[in-house]
């Protein structure tokens, strides 16, 4: 054994190399590639929801400016006197023509018109029944007083076992309700991605499920096909006890 402290075999050894040549470039160019992407997607997650946003709203204003603008008479029109258009003008416009309306009619005057025209309409055969068709579904959703719209529940649908969210839409009522001997909801169950189409299914009252998701939050659920969901916002005892289960028939005797 060799006890000679200048001997070669007693010498320090270098340290290890911790990061550099070849191994450790490559260890840090995979440790980047994989963090830009991230970033690079929560950049696309936060600005394009943004962008499509503006981008729908400025379609919709140009759709109403080219529009109204066009009727605007030259001398009042601001456009006529500046260099440049005014985005935005025929939205006002209309808005504001909307408010003027609705409180010219508010008056007695005003109901006395709407009378005049409501029965003038009324003697016209086919446009008689689209005009009370569309005023009272506008006077439906648009009233304070109505639950329309208002609620999400569960319903079991198609089949047994089957889950679909719909929206309660009021209270049946008239011949269906006199038919039924229970008492009945009128629901509008909708279709994925598009829920303006759907089916209007008269449920007893006692079938449906009543949803603490909004209704915004339910549609967002509908259209994006259940990829976005919302949280469950009730206590977590409700949570963690299931109300509903799809009963099963299979040993039951069929005469």
């Amino acid at each position: 054994m060799n006890d000679d402290p200048k001997s070669p075999a007693s010498a320090p050894e270098p340290p290890a190399d911790k990061g550099g040549g070849k191994g450790g470039k490559a260890d840090r160019h995979m440790g980047l590639w994989p963090k830009l992407r991230a970033y690079f997607f929560a950049g696309i997650l936060i600005t394009a929801p943004i962008s499509i946003t503006f981008y729908l709203a400025w379609l919709f204003i140009s759709f109403v400016d080219a529009r109204v603008t066009p009727l605007i008479p030259a001398a009042y029109n601001p456009t006529t006197y500046l260099p440049f258009g005014l985005p935005g003008l025929g939205l006002v416009i209309v808005i504001v023509a909307l408010t003027l309306i609705g409180a010219l009619t508010a008056g007695f005057f005003g109901r006395l018109v709407m009378r005049f025209y409501e029965g003038l309409l009324a003697q016209m055969p086919v446009v008689r029944s689209v005009y009370s068709a569309v005023k009272q579904i506008i006077e439906t959703v648009l009233a304070q007083q109505s639950a329309a719209f208002r609620e999400a529940v569960l319903v079991e649908y198609p089949r047994r076992g089957l889950w679909a969210i719909a929206f309660i839409t009021g209270r049946t009522e008239g011949e269906v309700q006199n038919l039924t001997a229970e008492e009945t909801i009128n629901i509008f169950l909708p279709t994925t991605p598009n829920p303006t189409s759907g089916f209007l299914l008269f449920v007893p009252k006692k079938d449906l499920i009543p949803l603490s998701m909004s209704v915004e939050e339910a549609i967002k659920m509908v259209i994006s096909g259940g990829i976005v969901t919302p949280p469950d916002r009730r206590p977590e005892h409700e949570q963690a006890r299931p109300q509903v289960a799809a009963a099963t028939y299979e040993d039951m005797v069929v005469r």
